[in-house]
């Protein structure tokens, strides 16, 4: 930290000033300070609230460490790939698992860093499957991925389903339920070492979107993930391995939805990488009019690059290669140094 700015992430991005969001007996309030007066502001707060400012502090400047071979100082793009009958996004197109590892494939060679395969729909209204349906779609999929030396994540709320795949070849365990689904899901990850992506989402798919409620979703949010991380923690995951995701359309209105969106860089507080999914969204096609989810690209890209403005390290989206070609020109733009 300077004089004038801050640094965010260890990288290129600085901010001026900081927002400060106070929670006390219900009631919300905020006030900015520029980074030059941050610290006579702190000089006048007591021992322990001065502590819990410097540790938020030192989470939003610092470099996020490396997970598998993984740089979070660059983009990373999670590409989808149900092998689900009934995919919101593409209606069961990769049910089939040819189907399936040709798609792989042409994600890999169009630069995706990460492929995340689910087997259970958790789209609204989505009922479960069976565990012995899900490993059918999922674990000859990932078996045969397992050759092309690419990340796989196992997108799974069952422990079960988490333990096979990664004893198939999945290296990151994707939950929607932040591991609370499945009682057993913590014990697998501490026998499998791997590393876990924490999802928050009110509700279950089958009752999600019946009537989604917060008092102030970003922050409701922002709390349950910390407390998710503290719960791996508690029990044994370093946190080091650990990615959060906020959940878009899990649980959210549209207007929860914008407003995660454009509060996502509150979540770098939390001191570890962020995965934002608004690929296809049933968001962008409430405010856009397009009901047919895979004519939302031109969404999925504004809200996508939105969050790698503000430091998201890792998106996960439908359409990888227009996702990498809109990226790549963003950042190219952005860290172009000017001549005057």
């Amino acid at each position: 930290m300077d004089d004038v700015s801050m640094e965010i992430l260890g990288s290129d991005l600085r901010c001026f000033a900081v927002r400060i969001i106070t929670k006390s007996a219900g009631e919300i309030s905020s006030e900015t300070i520029p980074v030059n007066s941050l610290g006579v502001y702190l000089s006048t707060l007591d021992d322990d609230k001065k502590a819990k400012l410097w540790t938020l502090i030192d989470n939003i400047a610092a470099k996020r460490s490396n997970i598998l071979n993984l740089d979070f100082q660059d983009t990373i793009i999670q590409g989808v790939l149900n092998v689900t009958p009934d995919s919101f996004s593409d209606g069961g197109k990769f049910a089939d698992p040819n189907s399936a590892i040709k798609q792989a494939q042409e994600m890999i060679d169009a630069g995706c860093d990460i492929l995340d395969i689910g087997g259970e729909s958790t789209k609204p209204g989505a009922e479960p499957v069976s565990i012995d349906e899900e490993l059918n779609r999922v674990i000859p999929v990932i078996q045969k991925i397992s050759d092309l030396k690419i990340n796989v994540s196992i997108d799974s709320r069952n422990a079960d389903v988490m333990e096979a795949a990664v004893k198939e070849g999945a290296h990151i365990i994707n939950d929607v339920s932040a591991i609370e689904h499945d009682p057993k899901a913590i014990e697998v990850l501490k026998e499998t070492d791997v590393p876990v992506i924490l999802m928050h989402a009110q509700g279950t798919p089958e009752n999600m979107q019946d009537n989604p409620n917060y008092q102030n979703a970003v922050l409701e949010i922002y709390d349950y993930l910390e407390s998710r991380i503290e719960f791996c923690v508690a029990n044994g995951i370093d946190k080091n391995r650990i990615i959060i995701d906020p959940g878009i359309g899990f649980g959210k209105t549209v207007d929860h939805n914008i407003e995660l969106i454009k509060h996502v860089a509150i979540f770098h507080g939390l001191g570890v990488p962020i995965l934002i999914g608004v690929s296809r969204k049933s968001f962008i096609g409430k405010i856009s009019g397009e009901e047919i989810a895979a004519n939302r690209l031109p969404g999925s890209l504004s809200a996508a690059q939105y969050c790698v403005q503000n430091g998201v390290q890792v998106v996960r989206v439908h359409d990888v290669p227009e996702t990498v070609q809109a990226i790549s020109v963003f950042k190219k733009i952005r860290h172009i140094k000017d001549n005057f």
